[in-house]
């Protein structure tokens, strides 16, 4: 497992994964080139023998108390081996790196592998919003990382 930067030429191999991991709300590719433009956030590609297997990102302005996990995906056959872990811990330390106190992200209520990986991480569910994701009225728990504890933690 190799993680880096996304960049542009990553955008098609990125696109693939959104659309075969949320195939009836995928990110359009308007709004993924945007988000890999942003100087407000970072992303990150899983790259194996040469092929980009996941991705992760994270919007985390320079100096705010808050940052907020965007997406995580991986290709299908690579999925419950570590990869999102190692991808989600390279995101709450780039949002830590950025001064970020506080992380939040969205998770579908459908998605308990998801889910349990948030919790095993430290997230705590804070909220529901109700048929959030469309078009299958699935709702978000939304989720948050007190980062301030994390850095007492490692004192």
């Amino acid at each position: 497992m190799s993680l880096r930067t996304a960049t542009r030429d990553d955008l098609d191999a990125i696109m693939s994964l959104e659309e075969s991991s949320f195939p009836s709300d995928a990110w359009s590719r308007t709004a993924m080139s945007a988000e890999l433009a942003s100087p407000h956030g970072r992303y990150l590609v899983d790259v194996e023998d040469g092929r980009v297997v996941g991705y992760g990102g994270v919007r985390a302005i320079h100096g705010a108390a808050d940052a907020d996990i965007q997406t995580i995906a991986l290709d299908a056959g690579l999925r419950g081996v570590g990869r999102g872990r190692a991808l989600l811990r390279a995101l709450v330390g780039e949002a830590r790196e950025r001064g970020a106190r506080e992380l939040f992200l969205e998770v579908r209520a459908d998605n308990p592998v998801a889910h349990g990986l948030y919790v095993s991480e430290g997230f705590v569910e804070i909220a529901r919003r109700p048929r959030y994701y469309q078009p299958d009225d699935v709702d978000a728990v939304i989720m948050q990382l007190n980062l301030r504890d994390e850095e007492d933690n490692d004192r």
